[in-house]
């Protein structure tokens, strides 16, 4: 059963949503349905990469980074998180009681440390800051983790 994690950016423009979502799309239906996707729900790629596992009829398994996770996402994207959250067939708590970049990272290493292969919605530029996407593409291949970087061409960030 492949395990794919998810990274990305968080302020997608609607366009570029719906390109990556396409992407997305193809990409998991060519894995079947036994795949299990590890996400930690945040807006943009991880809520997109999560809603498109439970679609395909994948497994979704959720890392949350920090126990108040929830209330440093957007208004906008809790419900979405709360709904993903209650989808996923996997809740792992991470130890972090806030969040801060080092949770953020940490929450992506242990992704990593269970999956195959990692789809980056990103742009190419390095991380504003730890545990940015740049720093989670950087670390799986450091790892020797495959990486599918989702960018379609006219690909925006807002």
């Amino acid at each position: 059963m492949p395990k794919i994690a998810v990274t990305g950016h968080r302020d997608l423009t609607d366009a570029t949503t719906e390109s990556v979502r396409t992407a997305m799309r193809e990409a998991l239906t060519t894995r079947g349905d036994r795949l299990i996707g590890l996400s930690c729900l945040a807006e943009g790629a991880d809520q997109l990469f999560a809603h498109e596992v439970v679609r395909a009829g994948g497994k979704l398994h959720a890392v949350i980074p920090a126990a108040d996770y929830r209330d440093f996402l957007p208004v906008g994207a809790r419900d979405a998180y709360d709904d993903l959250k209650d989808r996923a067939a996997r809740v792992h708590k991470m130890p972090a009681r806030s969040c801060a970049p080092e949770s953020f990272m940490a929450a992506s290493e242990f992704m990593l440390r269970g999956a195959d292969e990692l789809f980056a919605v990103w742009d190419g530029r390095p991380a504003l800051g730890l545990g940015g996407t740049g720093d989670v593409v950087t670390y799986a291949r450091r790892k020797g983790i495959k990486v599918h970087v989702i960018w379609p061409d006219g690909a925006r960030r807002s």
